[in-house]
């Protein structure tokens, strides 16, 4: 009976001890369920603040959608000076054409879907003068 006790004992304050799941908890939930971006939609004042600024430079596409590619030289991806020389002999029209519609491993517009040519352009400019 001692031991069916002692054993009983230990279950007890085993389950006890455990710590607090707050995994569970409606705020907890909410937070797991909570959209991760907003949607602008054009004239919704509501979302004034997410509205476009205008183009972003060529550093700012780079940063944000050029360098895992071209700051590694992943799949081929041109990265030095010495890289892009015989790319840019094609000329300027030639890479945006490659650029916006993919080329070898580089899929139209790379990873910048929302990308205008301009855009994309001023990134071809910024990774050509690095």
């Amino acid at each position: 009976m001692k031991k069916l006790s002692a054993a009983l004992l230990l279950l007890a304050t085993t389950a006890y001890a455990q710590a607090y799941d707050n995994s569970l908890t409606e705020d907890a939930i909410k937070k797991r369920l909570a959209p991760i971006g907003s949607v602008y939609l054009e004239g919704d004042k509501a979302a004034a603040a997410a509205e476009p600024t205008g183009p972003r430079s060529g550093e700012q596409v780079y940063q944000a959608s050029c360098f895992a590619c071209h700051g590694t030289g992943a799949l081929g991806a041109p990265k030095s000076a010495d890289d892009w020389a015989p790319r840019i002999a094609k000329g300027k029209d030639t890479l945006l054409n490659h650029a916006l519609n993919g080329f070898n491993a580089m899929p139209p517009k790379g990873t910048c879907m929302d990308c205008s040519d301009e855009e994309i352009s001023a990134a071809i400019d910024f990774m050509t003068s690095k």
